[in-house]
């Protein structure tokens, strides 16, 4: 079977085999990319690694066999030269915006792998809704905003969405693409990082906006929210959310989230990035990953991952513990 598949059936909620997908940061392929990519040699990777198709960290990923690929869309960002904006009051304009990315060169690479490997392709948005909003002033300030400055914030949202949904327009066409992840950290450690109401009042319709467009294209939606987020769980599957990442069990009941929304959502993540996989020893890495599987694959609807990128304070041998046992389970 297809990672494509085995991903479209853990989606589905279908039992049998769990997809992984374990991703790892910049600086940790850096630190362990050559090793990995030795160790679980791939001759097809290589050459397009060698050859620029794909980059060090998706080369990494195709190697180690994770069955869905992240691959990162053109986009755009804030083109601030003006330091009014990171002011105590925000000014009487909204910032300009500049795109970046090649479109010829992305889907290029989107139907070479498509081609090639048999992986569900994920493409990847960090910051694309309230992450942007504080981006342009600063998180103190975007906050103090979204309670003092409610109108002029509202503008900034709208003008966001609407430079979204262009930019998601822009690549949504391509048949290579299964599914679209929104990254927005909603969450802190201990809840929300503004009252529920808020979020429904200023963030909801916008997600709504994007996640009606990504479906009308017949794509899947995956959203990346740090954090405890239990508030708006109820608001996201409304919204029309299929998967969820990245599940902190330091801040997210895992157990609590299975059995109240694993009929209706997927989740993609769970294994402590915060304990565990940095301070625990590779038999407890096993251990952990072995009991968040089970817990969160019954009845389908998981991908194996950890909490959050694995990063450099991860050794290379419970690295290598999580993808040989994330491996028994496919």
């Amino acid at each position: 079977m297809s990672g494509q598949e085995l991903i479209k059936n853990a989606l589905n909620h279908k039992n049998g085999k769990v997809p992984y997908s374990i991703m790892i940061t910049t600086e940790a392929v850096n630190l362990y990319g050559d090793r990995l990519l030795a160790d679980y040699h791939n001759e097809q990777v290589m050459q397009d690694l060698n050859g620029g198709i794909i980059n060090k960290s998706q080369a990494v990923s195709l190697a180690i066999g994770n069955h869905l690929l992240h691959v990162n869309p053109p986009w755009w960002s804030w083109h601030i030269t003006d330091g009014a904006f990171y002011g105590e009051d925000p000014p009487d304009y909204l910032p300009d915006t500049i795109g970046h990315g090649s479109y010829s060169e992305f889907f290029a690479q989107i139907k070479h792998i498509r081609e090639r490997y048999d992986v569900y392709i994920l493409a990847t948005i960090y910051g694309s809704h309230w992450e942007k909003a504080y981006f342009s002033r600063g998180i103190e300030h975007c906050l103090a905003d979204f309670a003092g400055n409610t109108e002029w914030m509202q503008a900034l949202l709208d003008l966001i969405i609407r430079k979204n949904i262009v930019m998601l327009e822009n690549f949504l066409v391509a048949p290579e693409i299964d599914a679209v992840l929104l990254g927005s950290d909603w969450g802190t450690q201990r809840g929300l990082i503004m009252s529920p109401e808020c979020f429904r009042r200023m963030i909801k319709p916008g997600e709504k906006q994007e996640y009606d467009l990504i479906k009308k294209y017949g794509k899947k939606v995956f959203v990346h929210s740090c954090g405890e987020i239990f508030e708006i769980m109820d608001d996201l599957i409304e919204l029309g959310l299929d998967c969820l990442n990245p599940v902190q069990p330091e801040c997210m009941d895992l157990s609590l989230i299975k059995s109240k929304y694993g009929s209706k959502l997927s989740f993609y993540g769970g294994i402590s990035t915060q304990l565990t996989l940095p301070f625990g020893k590779p038999d407890e890495v096993r251990a952990e990953s072995r009991k968040v599987i089970e817990l969160m694959s019954e009845s389908g609807g998981y991908i194996t991952a950890p909490s959050q990128e694995i990063q450099i304070d991860v050794s290379y041998e419970n690295l290598c513990a999580l993808i040989e046992t994330a491996k028994e389970y496919v």
